[in-house]
């Protein structure tokens, strides 16, 4: 239902990603799903957030966002019950930054400090946008000092694309040409080491990487690309 990532924390920051195990949710969004948009019944969402909300301590519901594959970013807590944005941070305690996936990237982020973190939705749209530069920018320290971990998606096996999207990282980075494998007239793209690259450029180092494809594994995770209609899982960090 939810997992601790293998990545070194500072005391102080917890994160967790889910996956579609357990839960109230029926066919098509079985059985965790935690996205309010794609058509699942209130009632079930509702019974998932609340168990996951109250399985983490939680003290306060999480803040979700309307994610646009856009780069905006959010302080929390937010103004607004449901902000538009693609990424959220913060440096209150027991607020937690949530972001809902089924085959983008879920990129969780703090510092070393354990004072500040936020969690980025990265699509192919976002992160070659710039959702990552926009989440950086938050950030008061170093960017030495900040640790990243990308989470379940897509891997670089089931992630087909056009030219038009290989060519668009490269107008950007002509080192992201290695991210794509050929395939006949397409080419698979490797979506984490993307993600990894663009980091790496801004100056952030310290990168984990899960590992994990949301395409593969069916009985596990959500993926909108190999099901279309689908339910979404969550990646969180906030600090106690």
């Amino acid at each position: 239902m939810w997992h601790a990532p293998d990545w070194p924390l500072p005391a102080g920051v917890r994160a967790v990603y889910t996956d579609r195990v357990g839960g109230e949710s029926l066919p098509p969004f079985d059985g965790f799903n935690l996205g309010a948009h794609v058509g699942d019944a209130d009632a079930a969402v509702a019974a998932n957030r609340q168990r996951l909300m109250s399985g983490l301590g939680l003290q306060r519901p999480v803040q979700w966002l309307e994610q646009v594959h856009g780069t905006e970013v959010v302080t929390l807590p937010a103004a607004v019950p449901v902000p538009v944005a693609d990424a959220a941070c913060t440096t209150k305690a027991g607020v937690a930054c949530a972001v809902m996936t089924a085959d983008c990237l879920p990129v969780l982020l703090c510092n070393e400090d354990g004072t500040q973190v936020a969690a980025a939705h990265a699509g192919w749209r976002g992160l070659c946008d710039g959702v990552l530069e926009s989440v950086l920018a938050e950030f008061q320290c170093p960017r030495q000092q900040i640790r990243a971990w990308i989470g379940p998606a897509i891997g670089p096996q089931a992630f087909e694309v056009g030219d038009e999207v290989r060519q668009r990282f490269i107008r950007v980075d002509a080192q992201a040409a290695v991210a794509f494998e050929a395939r006949g007239e397409r080419y698979l793209a490797n979506l984490p080491l993307l993600a990894r690259q663009r980091l790496s450029r801004l100056g952030v180092n310290r990168v984990t990487l899960s590992d994990l494809c949301t395409y593969q594994h069916p009985e596990r995770f959500f993926s909108y690309r190999r099901d279309g209609r689908c339910g979404r899982q969550a990646s969180l960090i906030w600090l106690d």
